[in-house]
């Protein structure tokens, strides 16, 4: 479990904690944040000939891993992934029997469900020479005959099966014959400069942190199933009929939708060059960190483009509401590109099926039961696309970094999507009113915990984080100079490992504010926002700060002559404690005040919110 050792600083009987952050040296990791000029980290290139037996639901693969090393240590050992095994009857989840996380009303099953499986390993060698390799789990170590120095590469192959698990952790499984495949294939774990082997188990709660690198894959399957799946798909001769490619190049440069599939061809023999026998699918994929696909006979297949992106939508013709997700989705990207940092791969698919949402790189899998629980689905899984398949930070450990920053900017984009509707209108504020259900004296667990030790993950690891850095954004920086500072971290860090403390450095940074109170406050520990209204007297109004936090602090003003005027604090009105005497002009009377007149405060007692002369 990480801990926060603190500085104290006692200024004023009030109390500030000042976060000491790790050394920046050797120059791998600069002291504003950005990576510095010595900064490295591993690359991983793979190649992949796997096939899947829909009777059996038997995958079967081969794989040449290409590994990097970019350190400074020579590395006698791997530590890989083998996440399949999560099914296995002697994984830590299945051992552990832990009850589902419910998220909202949503139960969140990160087990198997009662599946008996795993990944049966029948070669892993370099060249012609096997390895030695131990199983732990859902990891495994790999002994190498000598160890890789820095600069050095090694290419290792390893052959594989697993059964495909109906539901395998929530992540990845199948619906009759539609397959969602993920987490399919051994990995190499990260070696980083912050902790070494980062080989935290697949337990369910916290999904990846992986290396970047490219992706080869070739997928034999039925001839009459479509594909979709990470990275650009080489032989579409070979397994799209000319009806498809014309429409697949149609759609390229159009902003509305096309029917590459359309709901009367879905699931005949006009869909696909062949019906018996199998087919061999090509994808490569270049600046990923992982891969995954999806296939099924029976799909309807929408495609349009945004700024040369293609933006597909594979579904089943009954799914209710999916007609739109095709415009969502276009939505989404284009949202996402302008405001933040430019969609960097070729196309971005969803699936729909019957994995509720997950993310890989360009393919998402989606499923909801109402317009605006698709429509917020959709866009998160795709705000994955920016964290942390763009910005590689580490889920495992730091799942605010991951679901956090992407539900924050998921609350904007679904507000722009219904913009002028009471929903889109409100949405901004759903995690503001969820803040009494959750967050609890003596329960609730701070946001900066790894997700497998937090109980209420829906709200630390999604929600609060949400409402966390809308704060940050609208009340403590404004939007320009927050959106200033976050977008030059997605740049510097793109396709590349960031720590919370490189967050913090480019914040602060990027905004000219100090900001350590606000990381301590709401991520390192569980502080309470309690600012009361303590007098009114003439031409002053005295504040308290009754609780833990400290925030800025917008007042209502009313004068004697009945004019009202509102008033917006910053935060350094706390830097000589817990009371702040504001002092209106000179000639004017207050009768009344009133804090926080919109309600955008998570304030934990409203009672002392107001007071009269």
């Amino acid at each position: 479990m990480r801990r926060l050792h603190e500085s104290i600083l006692l200024i004023g009987g009030f109390l500030f904690l000042i976060l000491p952050l790790p050394a920046a040296g050797q120059g791998v990791r600069a002291a504003d944040g950005r990576p510095g000029p010595a900064y490295w980290q591993q690359r991983v290139d793979t190649a992949i000939e796997a096939a899947i037996d829909p009777v059996a639901h038997l995958l079967t693969g081969r794989e040449t891993l290409r590994y990097t090393n970019g350190s400074p240590m020579s590395l006698p050992y791997l530590w890989m992934h083998v996440e399949q095994n999560i099914c296995a009857p002697s994984s830590i989840t299945n051992v552990l029997n832990q009850p589902p996380l419910v998220f909202a009303d949503v139960a969140f099953d990160f087990s198997c469900q009662g599946f008996q499986g795993g990944v049966s390993l029948t070669r892993v060698a370099i060249g012609e020479r096997r390895l030695t390799y131990t199983v732990y789990g859902t990891t495994m170590r790999v002994d190498l005959p000598e160890p890789i120095p820095p600069g050095g590469t090694i290419e290792l192959a390893i052959e594989w099966s697993f059964p495909v698990p109906e539901i395998g952790a929530g992540r990845m499984g199948r619906d009759g014959e539609l397959y969602e495949i993920a987490q399919w294939y051994p990995r190499v774990a990260v070696y980083d400069d912050v902790r070494g082997w980062n080989h935290e188990p697949y337990i369910g709660a916290g999904e990846f942190y992986l290396e970047y690198g490219s992706f080869d894959v070739k997928l034999t399957v039925p001839a009459r199933f479509l594909v979709a799946a990470t990275g650009t798909l080489q032989n579409p001769d070979d397994v799209l009929t000319s009806a498809q490619r014309e429409r697949l190049a149609r759609a390229m440069t159009s902003r509305e939708p096309v029917a590459v599939v359309t709901a009367a061809e879905a699931g005949t023999p006009a869909t696909r060059p062949a019906t018996e026998g199998t087919l061999t699918w090509h994808f490569r994929a270049d600046s990923v960190r992982d891969f995954a696909f999806a296939m099924g006979p029976s799909l309807r297949w929408d495609a349009a483009s945004w700024d040369g992106i293609l933006i597909q939508t594979f579904y089943r013709p009954q799914a209710p509401l999916w007609d739109e997700a095709i415009r969502m989705a276009a939505h989404t990207i284009e949202y996402f590109s302008r405001q933040w940092y430019r969609y960097p791969y070729p196309h971005a698919t969803t699936v729909e099926g019957p994995i509720a949402g997950m993310e890989y790189p360009m393919l998402t899998f989606v499923a909801g039961p109402t317009r605006e629980n698709l429509h917020f689905t959709l866009m998160h899984e795709f705000g994955h696309e920016w964290f942390p398949m763009i910005v590689g930070s580490n889920e495992r450990l730091h799942p605010w970094m991951d679901e956090g920053l992407n539900t924050f900017i998921d609350t904007y984009g679904q507000a722009d999507y219904f913009a002028g509707t009471a929903f889109g209108d409100t949405v901004g504020q759903t995690p503001l009113h969820e803040y009494a259900a959750h967050a609890i004296p003596g329960v609730e667990q701070p946001m900066g915990l790894p997700p497998v030790e937090q109980h209420d993950l829906f709200w630390t690891a999604y929600r609060k984080p949400a409402l966390a850095f809308r704060l940050l954004r609208d009340e403590v920086l404004g939007p320009e100079r927050f959106d200033r500072a976050f977008r030059a971290y997605i740049e510097a860090w793109a396709f590349k490992h960031p720590t919370p403390e490189d967050f913090y450095r480019m914040m602060r940074d990027g905004s000219g504010m100090e900001l350590d109170w606000f990381w301590r406050e709401w991520i390192e520990v569980t502080a309470r926002l309690d600012v009361a209204i303590a007098a009114v007297r003439g031409g002053e109004v005295e504040i308290e700060n009754r609780g833990d936090m400290v925030m800025p602090v917008e007042l209502e003003l009313t004068y004697a002559d009945g004019a009202t005027e509102r008033v917006k604090l910053p935060v350094e009105m706390w830097n000589l404690g817990p009371r702040f005497v504001y002092r209106v002009a000179a000639g004017r009377q207050v009768t009344a005040a009133r804090l926080d007149p919109r309600g955008v405060y998570p304030d934990v007692d409203r009672s002392n919110d107001a007071g009269r002369r």
